[in-house]
């Protein structure tokens, strides 16, 4: 297989079985949220209140992911949605008390979690592994079509 599609074919495979493992390990624990969900509350935890589009870009999600993982947590009255003072157009999402008493339980099970994934693994590595995904979303800039990335190294080799 050619390193270009391993690296493809690697980046989807942990990715998947990573959010699988959580999964599990989370309902072995007794934890009533999916990994996703996990990211809402976690930044919430961290950042406080805010508003849905707020939420998205701090996990980079689309904003209509958001809404479906806010309306399971409010199904599980983990959040709630405060229409905004300032901009009646936008609702600020809030934290329980449920979900301030499960976050000791979650966010340990969640470190020991990922722990037990990168097991084994030097952090030296890992700095590395971090650095490596890192350049790779840089590169994936948005605004960027693979076309024109194409066109530009078309150029670039015909410039040397």
């Amino acid at each position: 297989m050619i390193l270009n599609k391993q690296v493809g074919v690697y980046l989807n495979l942990v990715h998947c079985k990573f959010k699988q493992y959580i999964s599990e390990i989370f309902k072995e624990q007794g934890c009533n949220i999916t990994p996703e969900q996990f990211l809402v509350l976690d930044a919430l935890w961290d950042e406080g209140d805010m508003s849905q589009q707020e939420i998205a870009n701090l996990i980079i999600k689309d904003k209509n992911s958001v809404v479906k993982l806010l309306d399971g947590l409010e199904k599980k009255k983990f959040v709630k949605r405060v229409i905004d003072k300032k901009d009646r157009r936008q609702n600020i999402i809030q934290l329980t008390r449920m979900a301030e008493e499960i976050k000791d339980h979650v966010t340990e099970v969640a470190i020991k979690s990922v722990d037990m994934v990168i097991e084994g693994i030097s952090k030296k590595d890992l700095g590395i592994f971090i650095k490596v995904l890192a350049a790779m979303a840089t590169n994936m800039r948005q605004d960027i079509s693979p076309l024109q990335i194409q066109h530009k190294q078309k150029q670039n080799t015909v410039e040397k």
